[in-house]
């Protein structure tokens, strides 16, 4: 897999498409090493090692995984790959699949590029197919400009040979049974391009545009510490008037406790590391947090207890694994077959939404049950 990473790369392209300075700004801070991203890099290079051996003619030769997660999940991503290939071989023959696709972003991004999971064309549609292995947010495949830009660069190549006018772009996040796509047509994609894309990649590579806070500051590294951020979550409260808040000025300020939450944690985060390597913040000091005592041998431990004249059974007990492990053990597909009735997913607690959300009104749901017959 490619390891050099571009100013202004498709994967980053929410935070400078948006916020155009913000490339320039976190290009000073160091990249921190995160296990999540390492694992995440691993588990890419196992899923682009089952799709070469598919290419190769080795489709059940064996990749070693860490783990039964991590195996099912590239296992499952290959399946699903190989699935959109054959829907476009039964349109067109010539339909092909290819790799770990390097794409040339110049054209629109100064010294632009970037590297598509997986690409399968035919001559009627282009499908980008990413895969995330993260288990945290959902990534959704709507107008996501990391996909289009893969699509782009892609297009570039292929386009001539094939002819396709039709892109369809894919999200594959197993380990949060998510599964997204959005389909676009090649007109729009130029449009997208030459309008928007190219534009704000000049502004964002010359350092020039506003700050623009929102949801893409999550994934900046600059966030913490950007003062056009902190300004905008820290003057919330004097954009209200009165003593009490009304209806409609609760509903505005629901979504934007996310980001005042998140942001108060990077800063939290940002200022104990800082703390730690030698800043010195006025009126504060690092001192030992609360800790809880632990036993750091138990097999000694339950031989000292014997000794004492304690019973085994008085000291020991024994339980199920959690679902997680289990699933490891068994595959997560399998899991539920075994079990049957004795595993089951309680209802969640009530959370409070944007409409936009695609889970159904609980509320709404208990009026047709308590009334079911009324609305038949």
């Amino acid at each position: 897999m490619p390891s050099r990473h571009a100013l202004l790369s498709a994967s980053g392209s929410s935070k400078w498409l948006h916020c155009p300075p913000s490339a320039r700004l976190e290009e000073t801070i160091p990249e921190k090493a995160s296990a999540y991203a390492a694992e995440g890099t691993l588990a890419h290079s196992k899923a682009e090692e089952k799709l070469t051996n598919y290419l190769e003619g080795h489709p059940r030769k064996k990749v070693k995984c860490p783990d039964g997660e991590m195996d099912e999940a590239t296992t499952n991503y290959r399946n699903y790959v190989i699935e959109v290939l054959n829907e476009e071989k039964k349109k067109d023959p010539c339909a092909q699949l290819f790799v770990e696709v390097e794409v040339d972003l110049s054209k629109w991004i100064p010294e632009g590029f970037g590297t598509s999971d997986a690409v399968v064309v035919s001559a009627d549609t282009l499908h980008i197919i990413d895969f995330k292995y993260g288990a945290g947010v959902p990534v959704n495949a709507y107008h996501n400009s990391q996909l289009l830009l893969y699509a782009a660069g892609t297009m570039n190549i292929y386009e001539p040979l094939y002819g396709f006018r039709n892109i369809t772009v894919h999200i594959y996040q197993p380990r949060r049974d998510h599964f997204d796509s959005y389909s676009t047509t090649v007109e729009n994609l130029e449009k997208w391009l030459e309008e928007t894309v190219r534009p704000m990649a000049k502004r964002a590579y010359a350092g020039e545009g506003e700050f623009y806070p929102g949801d893409w500051c999550g994934f900046c590294r600059a966030a913490p510490t950007c003062k056009v951020r902190a300004y905008k979550i820290y003057n919330l409260a004097a954009e209200k008037m009165g003593h009490v808040l009304s209806t409609n000025e609760i509903a505005d300020l629901l979504p934007k406790l996310g980001p005042i939450a998140k942001w108060a944690k990077d800063l939290q985060e940002y200022a104990l590391e800082t703390a730690l390597s030698g800043t010195k913040y006025d009126g504060y000091k690092v001192v030992e947090g609360a800790s809880r005592r632990k036993i750091t041998d138990d097999l000694e431990a339950m031989k000292k207890l014997q000794t004492a004249g304690y019973q085994y059974t008085d000291i020991t007990e024994t339980k199920l694994k959690t679902i997680t492990e289990l699933q490891k053990l068994t595959g997560k597909n399998e899991l539920p077959k075994i079990l049957g009735d004795t595993l089951i997913k309680p209802p969640g607690a009530p959370t409070l939404v944007p409409e936009s959300d695609k889970r159904p009104d609980i509320r709404e749901a208990s009026a047709f049950e308590a009334f079911g017959e009324e609305f038949k």
